[in-house]
């Protein structure tokens, strides 16, 4: 049986399992800072035993992780990811990793968009993680003949020769990457999908994310503003199947600012100042007439890239060009290139027709 170590603390996850988290969904206790630290330090170390692990994840799952507890396992994981910095300061573009089943995957063709407006992106994903196993960035970059299986130094020259960058989680995060069985065995999401999005391998100043559910994007704002990460700004959303896609009609966006001198707070554990604020995009109000069901495609990973080719070479003036220039104004807004959705609309459009958004695929291509 695990047991209380110098090595790790008097937190083994079968005491934080009778002691903490594991009484049931009404009556458990969220872990502090130092708890949820130590237990994941514990996981990444294949310490517990297979059947503690899977009864801590679902205790974690049913009493649903406070911001507390997933600023501490994302400072965790972070101790161990292969960061590289660009040159450029990109926007950090952290989509769900299980990916998508039934949606078009457009955060490529709008990271390029972008990028061709002057907006550097990143993305990362994993290779089919669970539990849905579906289309990640991954897939959509490897039907457009772009390299993925790339050391995150590579990655970074990547998005400073193009503009878009792609960083690869068994190459950067590779001690998430070897829960991978465990994972798969679950059967259920866990907080390691939460936070495998917030790795940032870029260190990137500016994080833009997605969300199952409303409620949850708040907390995502909360748990980098607990973070020992140095961001400045945060925009998440609800996007189509949870993905970092705006879906047509509402879309709410939670967004976060640092305060000026909020990097100083002495720990890790205690919030960062910041303003919190939220507003809707209403595709309506672009002149995009369109709904969810006219983004879906049969085959995600190759439909999608063929949209990505056609969209970026100016061959379509459908929903799914109109949808594209929309999530890339968002990035284009996030990093503060342009003042509202409107201005960053005009510059993707732009960044179509004359050619700079094609242009970064052919470089990403030639790479």
């Amino acid at each position: 049986m695990a047991q209380a170590t110098r090595e790790y603390g008097e937190w083994p996850l079968k005491r934080l399992m009778s002691e903490v988290v594991g009484s049931g969904h009404k009556s458990a206790d969220d872990m502090d800072y130092e708890q949820a630290s130590e237990a994941f330090r514990r996981i990444l170390d294949g310490e517990p035993d297979h059947t503690t692990l899977g009864a801590f994840w679902l205790a974690n799952r049913w009493k649903r992780n406070t911001a507390e507890e997933l600023a501490a396992f994302t400072d965790v994981m972070r101790e161990s990811v292969r960061t590289a910095e660009p040159d450029s300061d990109p926007v950090d573009c952290g989509a769900n990793y299980d990916g998508k089943h039934t949606s078009a995957l457009l955060g490529v063709a709008a990271g390029c968009v972008a990028a061709g407006a002057g907006t550097p992106v990143v993305a990362h994903s994993g290779d089919r993680v669970p539990t849905q196993k579906a289309t990640a960035y991954k897939h959509v970059l490897d039907a457009l003949d772009v390299r993925t299986e790339i050391d995150p130094e590579e990655s970074a020259e990547m998005v400073d020769a193009t503009g878009f960058g792609f960083y690869y989680q068994p190459a950067f995060n590779p001690r998430i990457d070897g829960l991978f069985e465990r994972r798969d065995a679950m059967g259920v999401r866990t907080f390691v999908n939460t936070i495998e999005t917030l790795a940032n391998p870029a260190n990137a100043d500016v994080h833009l994310g997605s969300f199952y559910h409303l409620p949850f994007a708040k907390r995502i704002v909360d748990t980098f503003g607990r973070s020992e990460q140095d961001l400045s700004r945060v925009l998440m959303f609800q996007g189509m199947e949870g993905y970092d896609d705006v879906r047509p009609g509402l879309t709410k966006v939670a967004e976060w600012r640092e305060a000026p001198r909020a990097s100083e707070r002495s720990s890790g554990n205690e919030p960062r100042d910041g303003e919190f604020s939220d507003f809707e995009i209403q595709t309506g109000e672009y002149g995009m007439d369109f709904e969810g069901e006219d983004l879906e495609v049969a085959d995600v990973a190759g439909d999608s890239a063929r949209i990505t080719r056609e969209v970026l070479a100016g061959e379509r003036e459908d929903r799914f060009a109109d949808a594209v220039s929309l999530n890339a104004a968002l990035r284009i807004y996030a990093r503060g290139d342009c003042a509202s959705i409107e201005e960053g609309l005009e510059l993707a459009r732009e960044s179509i027709a004359d050619g700079s958004a094609e242009a970064v695929l052919e470089d990403l291509q030639a790479f």
